[in-house]
């Protein structure tokens, strides 16, 4: 009996500091870079834990944190309040965790020769108002614009930060992940779009932006991030169960670590 009592207690502990605990981990996009590398390093450093990564947008992994079929939601928005009232009618308790920080790169084709644009020139197209480069100093071309889809934080947090909470014009065309994004503005001459800063690789090109009117242009980099001059930076998110604490707080834990902060610095993000 003292035997078995023994075993159960080592079980509990072993389960506490993650070392044989099973993790899901679902959402944003923007996040699922960062989560992956950050859950390979904690799997190298306990052998017994198991932790699965994938995306699908932030709305996604809060749906699926509601169904019980996650247990960290990646976010890059914060949790809506209907959202959070789904849980807690369910009797649930979200906890909300800062991961890190992004940058939100405006990408255009690497031939396209603007290279930057104020806010209020990027409101006016992704609302439809203006709809060719020839208006915005570039060439005589049709403007084709890209958007992450509404279950998208990203999608959500440019709407609020860069049309000021304006509707996406009518024709925008949504991608259901980044990296399509990238591709479509990488093979489209006159594409435009937005993806996190970690996405960046040279077969697009990212803008400077200004939201002073055009006194001040900015392009985005994590230092320029860091430093507070680039304006379209957002602060991404995990969110869990309360009741589920135990079980997320070692990984929780880790990503607080140096190893695990450089490694963010590292992937283009701005460490919490």
């Amino acid at each position: 009996m003292r035997y078995l009592n023994a075993l159960a207690m080592a079980l509990v502990l072993a389960v506490w500091s993650g070392g044989a605990s099973a993790q899901r981990i679902k959402g944003s996009d923007t996040v699922l870079p960062l989560s992956q590398e950050l859950a390979e390093m904690y799997m190298k450093g306990h052998p017994s834990a198991s932790l699965t990564v994938t995306g699908g947008g932030s709305g996604v992994g809060i749906s699926a944190l509601l169904d019980g079929t996650t247990d960290l939601a990646m976010a890059s928005r914060r949790i809506k309040f209907s959202e959070k009232m789904k849980m807690k009618q369910s009797g649930h308790t979200p906890v909300e965790v800062v991961v890190a920080y992004d940058a939100l790169a405006v990408i255009v084709h690497p031939s396209n020769p603007v290279k930057r644009l104020t806010r209020e020139q990027l409101e006016a197209i992704f609302r439809g108002k203006i709809t060719n480069w020839k208006e915005v100093g570039g060439p005589d071309a049709r403007i084709v614009v890209y958007s992450r889809e509404t279950s998208s934080g990203t999608y959500e947090f440019f709407k609020e930060s860069v049309l000021h909470n304006k509707n996406y014009m009518a024709g925008v065309l949504s991608m259901p992940a980044t990296g399509a994004i990238i591709q479509s503005v990488s093979q489209t001459r006159g594409a435009i779009g937005y993806v996190g800063l970690a996405y960046l690789n040279p077969r697009v090109k990212a803008l400077a932006v200004s939201y002073d009117g055009g006194r001040h242009y900015v392009e985005p980099s994590v230092k320029a991030a860091m430093a507070r001059q680039y304006p379209v930076v957002r602060p991404l998110y995990y969110y869990y169960d309360q009741a589920n604490a135990a079980k997320v707080r070692p990984f929780l834990q880790y990503i607080a670590s140096q190893a695990a902060r450089a490694k963010t610095l590292e992937l283009g993000f701005i460490p919490r």
